[in-house]
């Protein structure tokens, strides 16, 4: 079962990534991945995916938002999850609310470690499922 949905993930952590792609293709949309913020910005530039979803620190400690940044200049109505385990590793904590998303440019911001069930409600409101 295919809906015909494109979603970018970008993740450098490889399990992480392959975790996400599966659950991602079980609810029926196709995936497209990026291990690094570079070959993520090939991707936005050279496609357009229906959602994305990026791990905040890659190669750069602020990819995700570079990313975020990236793919709302390029692809403003597409929406972005940007996921990280940055609270859990540092003690520091934000979301996206009307302040924070003029500079962060992301749709949803969630906590890696998200359950399966909530991710696929998560992507489905997003997109308007």
């Amino acid at each position: 079962m295919t809906n015909n949905k494109v979603i970018l993930i970008a993740d450098d952590d490889e399990d992480y990534l392959f975790q996400m792609e599966h659950y991602i293709k079980s609810f029926g949309f196709e995936v497209l991945k990026a291990q690094s913020q570079k070959e993520a910005e090939v991707l936005i530039e050279n496609t357009k995916p229906d959602l994305a979803i990026f791990d905040l620190m890659m190669e750069n400690d602020d990819s995700g938002f570079i990313l975020c940044y990236k793919m709302k200049r390029k692809h403003p109505d597409v929406p972005i999850i940007l996921a990280t385990a940055v609270a859990s590793e540092t003690g520091i904590s934000f979301g996206v609310n009307d302040e924070t998303k003029q500079w962060i440019k992301a749709d949803l911001y969630l906590e890696k470690g998200i359950r399966k069930d909530q991710l696929h409600r998560e992507i489905n409101k997003l997109l308007k499922i």
